[in-house]
């Protein structure tokens, strides 16, 4: 994968001050939304595959990068940035596994935003 932490604490803590004195509130509506938002978006992702759509696949893998970049999530962004890309140049043919690597990172991303938002 990466070196990279799954979430940028600078990102938080710009999320955090974009709302002082909430207590947080605004960061936990941020990263619930993007909880709740991401799998779908991945849903869309095997959909395009599986449909060959390739503008739908790339529509998805686009919002899972500004999603993912908002919230500090850098190596889904990264991920996500990668299948935005071959499916731009060169179509479905090789995104498969990156689609794991998506669900995956998604997960230790989604259970780190849980863990720092708290």
């Amino acid at each position: 994968m990466s070196d990279l932490p799954s979430i940028d604490p600078e990102s938080i803590a710009n999320l955090r001050e974009l709302n002082p004195g909430d207590n947080g509130e605004f960061l936990r509506e941020i990263v619930g939304i993007y909880i709740e938002d991401t799998p779908k978006r991945i849903a869309d992702l095997r959909a395009g595959l599986a449909a060959g759509d390739v503008a739908a696949f790339t529509r998805a893998a686009h919002t899972i990068k500004g999603s993912s970049a908002n919230v500090g999530a850098q190596v889904l962004k990264g991920i996500a940035e990668r299948l935005e890309f071959i499916s731009r140049k060169e179509g479905l043919g090789q995104v498969g596994p990156l689609i794991a690597d998506c669900e995956a990172e998604f997960t230790r991303a989604a259970d780190e935003l849980r863990r720092l938002s708290k």
